[in-house]
């Protein structure tokens, strides 16, 4: 995991490794249009995926740079109780600044590439440091009702909070970091968004649950 980097604005959704809720820690390690609720900022997109040795193309972002928001809804007709785990093999993650300066989020997007649906279970299991090995901690109430079932070519979507912004003597800088999928989906290795990479500070990060889009209340955190 390599290290280097600034911080991000605030926003949406989330996810980590291997807990359930908020502390919880565990073992473990898109469309990059990553959506924004209707009062948030645009993501400015970021990051690429590398899954199995391959490196996926994060979708250019539109316009001055920032990634175009949108709800994009993935779920239709497969319940998650017949629906496969999606697996690094089966989605192309990647992390986009959520928001303008300072970069205090970013937005995992998990598209499904597989051509069959699958279900992303819980939250992104993410380590960002080395000398920190515990997972992002989840936030209790960004939890969907139902897990999220993505269709071919639909993406979901977790807001993760890097740090409180600024400059800090405790924000250690990011360029690639790990997102484990829970239910034995996986690990990938995430590039970080930003030619200087994202600064992240252990005592303030937490990570929302994956979502269809980025909701007002549940991923404000």
């Amino acid at each position: 995991m390599d290290r280097a980097g600034p911080t991000g604005g605030s926003g949406p959704v989330l996810t980590a490794c291997g807990g359930e809720d908020a502390g919880t820690k565990s073992a473990g390690p898109a469309d990059s249009s990553a959506p924004t609720a209707e009062s948030s900022q645009s993501a400015q997109s970021g990051g690429t995926a590398q899954s199995g040795g391959a490196v996926a193309d994060t979708a250019a972002a539109k316009g001055s740079g920032n990634a175009k928001g949108g709800a994009a809804k993935g779920s239709t007709g497969t319940s998650s109780s017949s629906a496969a785990t999606c697996t690094t093999k089966d989605v192309t993650i990647s992390a986009a600044y959520q928001g303008g300066p300072p970069y205090t989020h970013i937005v995992l997007t998990a598209k499904n590439t597989s051509g069959h649906s699958c279900r992303l279970n819980g939250f992104p299991e993410i380590q960002f440091l080395e000398s920190h090995k515990e997972n992002v901690p989840a936030v209790a109430k960004s939890k969907p009702p139902t897990p999220v079932v993505l269709t071919a070519g639909a993406p979901a979507y977790a807001l993760v909070k890097l740090s409180d912004g600024g400059a800090d003597e405790d924000n250690e800088p990011v360029t690639a970091f790990s997102v484990t999928l829970t239910g034995g989906g996986g690990m990938a290795t995430v590039k970080a968004p930003g030619s200087q990479g994202i600064a992240v500070d252990p005592a303030k990060w937490a990570t929302g649950y994956w979502t269809y889009e980025l909701r007002n209340g549940a991923d404000d955190f």
